[in-house]
């Protein structure tokens, strides 16, 4: 089955949360035993290196077959409590990219929306000030797809705009009392660091870049890199793209102003295994959202050879 030698690519694998246990409202997100089943067709099958080793590897030809690099993005304190624990059992080594304005109980703008839909006592409601007219919020199906419509309607909006929006959701839905512990303490930043996890820059504020002036790109990407040297004594080296689609969320000017600031290599959320002749700037991704064993080790094995086969 391996006969194929692929050491001139890896994959590279994307994760945000890993939560205790299936959530309901949010089925796609992965839950503790799902994770611990991957990681160990990982441990078994691949050979799971640091992102920056693996990009070493890359370079001077030396890269082991089937390589693959798991990486978190945005900087949960699941990250620490539940994936960590699971990482540190096989033995396999992880690169998590920090969104540090959320740090120290700080919330996602996002998550305040998830939190509000799933916390609200009404049925409906009137969103009128981001074009929703009824918001059905009946059922748990309803209140899924709820989540994605006013997510996808604040989105794009400039970054201060988006958490007012959201909190004015929260607002509206009468939802209160939301959590204020979904994300990474300093400490926490720092277990992670100690137990050998490497750490990247994932901006401030995790704007969309496209919708910034350069000079507020630098500052969010420079500044998000500084607090997070700072609080490890540390150089971070590499950086993760928020959103990252390219030509959509960042552009080639963004991507121009990563390597002025001196990072050694920058993800997107481009589909595909990582090639020795891709920019070192714009690493694609791969994301599952099917978690079955024997399913997630064949389309980690096609991905190698056929990006687009890797979708699930």
């Amino acid at each position: 089955m391996f006969g194929l030698n692929h050491c001139r690519r890896f994959i590279i694998l994307t994760y945000h949360r890993v939560v205790s246990e299936p959530d309901s409202l949010r089925p796609s997100q992965i839950d503790s035993v799902s994770f611990a089943r991957q990681m160990e067709v990982l441990r078994r099958y691949f050979n799971v290196l640091s992102l920056s080793k693996a990009h070493s590897h890359l370079q001077d030809d030396s890269l082991p077959p089937r390589s693959v690099v798991i990486t978190f993005d945005d900087g949960y304190a699941d990250n620490v409590h539940i994936a960590l624990p699971i990482l540190k059992r096989f033995g396999l080594p992880a690169t998590f990219f920090i969104a540090t304005g959320y740090l120290n109980g700080g919330r996602m703008w996002n998550d305040t929306i998830i939190e509000a839909i799933r916390r609200t006592p009404l049925n409906h409601a009137d969103l009128d000030f981001l074009g929703i007219d009824r918001l059905s919020l009946d059922d748990l199906d309803c209140r899924r797809k709820a989540i994605m419509e006013v997510i996808q309607s604040v989105k794009y909006l400039p970054v201060q705009e988006r958490i007012l929006n959201a909190d004015k959701v929260a607002s509206i839905l009468m939802a209160h009392s939301l959590p204020t512990d979904m994300m990474l303490t300093d400490d926490e930043l720092r277990a992670l660091h100690s137990q050998g996890m490497e750490i990247g820059g994932h901006t401030v504020n995790h704007p969309i870049l496209t919708q910034l002036s350069l000079d507020e790109t630098r500052k969010e990407i420079m500044h998000g890199r500084d607090s997070l040297a700072e609080c490890l004594g540390v150089g971070i080296d590499s950086f993760a793209y928020p959103n990252g689609r390219p030509g959509k969320d960042y552009q080639a000017s963004h991507v121009a102003v990563v390597r002025e600031l001196g990072f050694e290599v920058a993800v997107s959320t481009a589909w595909g295994p990582v090639r020795s002749s891709d920019d070192a700037w714009q690493l694609p991704r791969v994301g599952f959202t099917e978690f079955r064993k024997m399913h997630l080790f064949l389309q980690m094995l096609r991905s190698y050879s056929d990006p687009q086969a890797a979708r699930v």
